[in-house]
């Protein structure tokens, strides 16, 4: 198939996604879709939940290392600013419009239709696998970390997410902490009780200013924002209580358990960590991948965002078509030739690695 025709059924592809709702935990109708397509395609699929994973023909399993090509298909729900149909794909002035067709459908049609050109292909240096996963924007456990165990061995991953079709070789970890500040009630007009607002706010102004040691040469600083409060039940009363949450953007220099460690002896709020199993990721600067990228022209760097990467616990980039800001945004869309162009990029940069 040629990169038009491949752009012509990655593209068709996603409209059908954009028009099937596929919230985190819900998207079982687009996982049925896209094994739809597969089949429509001649191509021998696996499930597990929502996870739909296929690999090359002929394969030698075992004999040769393997390249899995990893994107998501579940959506984050429309927020209230949309002016359109979220599930009606729409296609003006060379944007495809609707939900999730950037985040990261674009990505994700764009790898099955880069593993559509290297599926059949004889004498490769490497096998594929191609993963189209849930669960990644809720970061659940049935998402790609669900199938690791299915899939086999994996040498080396590229992860699908709108980068425009930059190369992100590592990517900062993610803790949400849910913190609460303990305090006395009393009567607000008298000088009693210990207000928690205020024990909170110290901690919230320690979150802000506080400098950790040491700074990732690729990720830079760690970042600490704290996103959400919560306190008091009347005017008059002064709060025994303040919960608040912190987003903790981890790098590598520490890893999250150390990170929290430090927190927890710096602040006196309670710290309840949602998880730390999102660690931060970064592959080496001389793997195979990032040297045939630079000599490809494509631009490497640290993203601040998260993906599924660091769970694929194997050297892995991200990189896909589309632009990060456009994610979650009211009439989220892809450019066309943005998909044209990644489904390009890809193979050309896979061929130049297989070689």
């Amino acid at each position: 198939m040629t990169i038009e025709q491949l752009t012509y059924s990655a593209t068709e592809l996603l409209k059908k996604l954009i028009s099937i709702e596929s919230f985190s935990t819900h998207e079982n109708k687009t996982a049925d879709a896209i094994e739809g397509f597969f089949l429509q395609n001649g191509i021998k699929t696996f499930r597990k939940g929502n996870n739909v994973w296929a690999r090359n023909a002929p394969i030698k399993i075992g004999a040769l290392p393997t390249i899995l090509l990893n994107s998501h298909h579940d959506t984050v729900k429309p927020n209230a600013g949309w002016t359109m149909n979220p599930f009606q794909p729409i296609v003006k002035d060379g944007k495809l419009f609707g939900l999730g067709s950037n985040d990261a459908g674009g990505a994700l049609v764009s790898l099955i239709a880069t593993f559509l050109h290297f599926n059949k292909k004889e004498n490769l240096k490497y096998n594929f696998i191609i993963a189209a996963t849930a669960e990644e924007e809720n970061s659940g456990m049935r998402g790609v970390q669900f199938i690791l165990s299915e899939i086999g061995k994996i040498d080396f991953a590229i992860v699908g997410e709108p980068t425009e079709m930059q190369m992100a070789i590592a990517e900062k970890g993610l803790m949400v902490l849910d913190c609460t500040a303990k305090g006395k009630a009393g009567h607000s007009a008298r000088d009693v009780g210990e207000n928690a607002i205020v024990n909170a706010i110290k901690d919230i102004e320690w979150f802000h200013s506080f400098k950790f040691q040491k700074v990732s040469e690729t990720l830079g600083p760690i970042k600490m924002t704290a996103t959400i409060i919560n306190a008091g039940s009347q005017h008059n009363v002064i709060p025994d209580s303040c919960k608040f949450t912190v987003d903790v953007r981890t790098t590598d220099t520490y890893t999250n358990e150390e990170t929290l460690a430090i927190i927890r002896k710096n602040v006196k709020s309670e710290i309840v960590p949602r998880s730390t199993r999102l660690q931060a990721s970064v592959i080496d600067k001389n793997h195979l991948l990032v040297q045939k990228a630079k000599q490809s022209s494509i631009k490497t760097f640290g993203s601040a965002t998260s993906s599924d990467m660091p769970l694929l616990k194997v050297p892995a980039v991200k990189m896909g078509p589309g632009k990060s800001d456009r994610s979650h945004t009211s009439d989220e869309f892809i450019w066309l030739k943005e998909i044209e162009d990644g489904i390009a990029t890809y193979i050309k940069l896979l061929e130049f690695v297989i070689r």
